[in-house]
């Protein structure tokens, strides 16, 4: 599970518990300007099938955690629970996508897009 705050121009998704070991990451900063959308999309995070793992932690069905590459896109995915899942897309950041479990995805959604205005 990631949390998800504001700081400033800057979000930080702070990646939570054992979550860490397995996405080989605690943290990730993003300027607030290089995030394009967000949204729940579940047809996403159906299938086995991830990308490659560079590194990152795939148990198909239960956990998807750390970096992945998948159709020359660099996704970080942290996802148990599917049903808490965002996707955030970015540009002009290392990574072209965030697949994240939050706990309260409406919140998130409202924080990003609020900040975003």
């Amino acid at each position: 599970m990631v949390e998800v705050t504001k700081e400033g121009e800057n979000v930080l998704f702070q990646v939570k518990g054992l979550h860490k070991l397995w996405a080989f990451k605690s943290q990730l900063q993003i300027p607030l300007g290089n995030i394009k959308s967000i949204r729940q999309d579940p047809e996403i995070l159906k299938g086995w099938w991830k990308g490659f793992r560079m590194p990152g932690t795939h148990i198909p069905g239960i956990l998807a955690a750390g970096t992945f590459l998948q159709q020359d896109k660099r996704i970080f995915w942290d996802v148990h629970h599917a049903e808490n899942a965002l996707i955030i897309e970015l540009e002009h950041d290392e990574y072209d996508e965030l697949i994240i479990e939050v706990e309260n995805p409406a919140a998130v959604l409202e924080l990003l897009s609020s900040a975003k205005a």
